[in-house]
């Protein structure tokens, strides 16, 4: 349809005779009306485009892909961006800036993500006015913790106490955020450029080949290996998972995590069924999958354990309590998590629905099943198409009634060999080997926060890499916890693996923890830190992530002559090089 002198494109010229040959007459008539009312936003987007700074703060890396994917429907729309990490700059820099979309996500029950913190506490303690500044914040969380998107909700709150305008409302995304986090998107660009004209960007030559798997479609992976890594007499139970993802187009670099949707056991669902009076057998409506049987949906597609705020909201809408209304007052918010701590919707049915649900109603109230995410515990090069897992399974009884672990205790019990678990691997670009294979490397990773280092020291091991590596690792006891302990005894007698220290902390009197032993080793832990070594901690961020922190302050303090404030600010400025990188949970 377009003469050969008009001034496109190759390209261009098909994707617009494709698009103008679908128009009828009064499409057409439209669209050239429209065209030739905004000449300027058609011909000069990107002179006049609007710009604007995305700024993200990511613990597991969402908030990072999230903005970096507004970024690219932002230049669809002509409008310029830049995006930056919350480690990167100050808060000063934002007023340097007219227009700012906050992309962060809340870590554990309320915290900024680690790389986050410096920025988040000096922004809360700024007066400094952002009065010509306008922004829209994207809150990623879980509603399954009391203080939901509390750090998207104080960003928004402050940029506005600042004399900010707001672009469009914050958005609170769950787990799930695909919806409202596009929803949010849409609105923001919108109020961004609303006279803005979608820009047909040029086809690329080739197209990067991606997998097809992911969180909308998670690959059903068979299940090669299952193997419990504790000794007879052990208090734990620790089983390491092998996985095969041939076929998937699935790929992963050591330091990310892989996605686990698991299954909802069958015991778990029928104590549900009976606590609310169903059958299972009754049809009900799902939002992902149309109808089917509540049973099914129970066992596959919703959460029936996790206790949270929404769930009890709902709940007593459905089921009017007068103790639940009086819980969910704004002042009982200590009693309320008293009652939530150890206890799952089963125990709020019980209390709250005696009569039981209409199935529907219990259905209403459940959340879709979140994947879980584990840290890998292989290396691509040593085990192609395959991934590993280290996973320990949560067992434990409270108020009076025995609990597990909705996914440990799925890959524990239930993913047996040549049956299939469904995943998707998921980046975690805060947590990667150095560029170099010379760089030196300390590893803390107690418990099951040895997976990600038993990959990194593979991969190591795989490309001839010379630079040294250290390995930090702890447990209950010698004997029946030292996970893949004869692989680690291989890589030193390889020279693979540098040093090995170990503490086990049931075997005297004394506990005995990995902190203690980096107190031992504290001259040549500081002095391999001056000479470049990269940090990593992976495990328990409650009290083993700060208590090895701790240590490194410490340690910091009495081999660099340090103030505590100076040595935390060469720990800030390690982090800031990525060369102190932490996956706690």
């Amino acid at each position: 349809m377009l003469p050969a002198h008009a001034p496109f494109s190759a390209t261009s010229r098909t994707l617009l005779d494709s698009a103008l040959a679908g128009l009828d007459a009064t499409q057409r008539a439209w669209l050239s009306g429209y065209l030739a009312a905004a000449p300027a936003a058609a011909s000069n987007a990107p002179a006049a485009a609007v710009k604007a700074l995305i700024l993200y703060g990511t613990e597991s890396g969402n908030s990072e892909k999230l903005a970096d994917r507004a970024a690219k429907e932002a230049k669809k729309k002509g409008i310029a961006t830049t995006v930056k990490n919350m480690a990167d700059l100050s808060p000063a820099d934002l007023a340097k800036h007219k227009n700012l979309l906050v992309v962060v996500s809340t870590w554990g029950d309320g915290e900024p993500p680690d790389t986050a913190t410096k920025f988040y506490k000096a922004f809360m303690a700024s007066e400094k006015k952002l009065t010509d500044l306008r922004f829209s914040v994207c809150s990623l969380g879980d509603t399954s913790y009391e203080k939901f998107c509390q750090i998207g909700k104080d960003f928004d709150t402050k940029l506005e106490a600042l004399g900010a305008q707001r672009l469009a409302p914050r958005a609170d995304c769950d787990v799930d955020y695909e919806d409202t986090y596009s929803t949010w998107l849409s609105a923001t660009l919108t109020a961004l450029a609303p006279s803005a004209v979608t820009v047909f960007a040029e086809v690329a030559p080739a197209v990067a080949v991606t997998s097809a798997y992911g969180l909308k479609n998670p690959f059903p992976a068979e299940v090669l290996e299952n193997i419990l890594l504790n000794g007879k007499g052990s208090a734990k139970e620790t089983v390491h998972v092998e996985l095969s993802l041939a076929g998937s187009g699935l790929s992963y670099e050591p330091g990310d995590a892989l996605a686990v949707i698991p299954t909802n056991a069958d015991d778990v669902v029928a104590d549900l069924l009976k606590a609310a009076q169903l059958t299972g057998n009754e049809e009900i409506d799902t939002k992902a999958s149309g109808k089917k049987s509540l049973a099914e949906a129970l066992r596959h597609d919703l959460d029936i354990t996790g206790l949270s705020r929404s769930v009890l909201t709902k709940l007593n809408e459905a089921s009017p309590h007068p103790q639940l209304t009086a819980l969910l007052d704004e002042a009982a918010k200590d009693q309320l998590k008293d009652y939530n701590y150890g206890r799952e919707i089963i125990d709020a049915i019980t209390d709250f629905a005696p009569k039981g649900l209409p199935a529907q109603t219990l259905a209403s109230l459940l959340r879709k099943m979140p994947p879980r995410l584990y840290s890998i515990a292989s290396s691509p090069l040593a085990h192609p198409d395959e991934v590993h897992l280290t996973v320990a399974a949560v067992r434990y009884n409270s108020h009076g009634r025995e609990r597990k672990g909705v996914a440990s205790t799925f890959l524990a019990d239930a993913a047996h060999t040549g049956q299939s678990v469904k995943v998707y691997t998921h980046a975690n670009k805060n947590f990667r080997l150095p560029a170099s294979g010379d760089t030196p490397i300390i590893m803390v990773g107690p418990g099951t926060g040895i997976a990600p280092f038993r990959a990194f020291v593979e991969h190591r091991a795989e490309l001839g890499h010379s630079g040294k590596n250290w390995l930090f690792f702890g447990d209950q006891r010698y004997m029946f916890d030292f996970l893949y302990q004869t692989e680690w005894q291989e890589h030193l007698k390889n020279g693979t693996l540098t040093h090995l220290d170990v503490a086990f902390s049931r075997d005297q009197p004394e506990k005995i923890y990995v902190q203690q032993r980096m107190h031992e080793k504290s001259r040549a832990l500081y002095d391999w830190l001056q000479n470049g070594a990269h940090f990593y901690v992976c495990g328990d961020a409650t009290r083993m992530a700060h208590d090895v922190h701790e240590a490194l302050i410490t340690i910091y303090q009495q081999h660099g002559n340090l103030t505590r404030e100076a040595a935390e600010s060469e720990l800030e400025a390690l982090k800031k090089a990525k060369r102190y990188q932490r996956d706690v949970y």
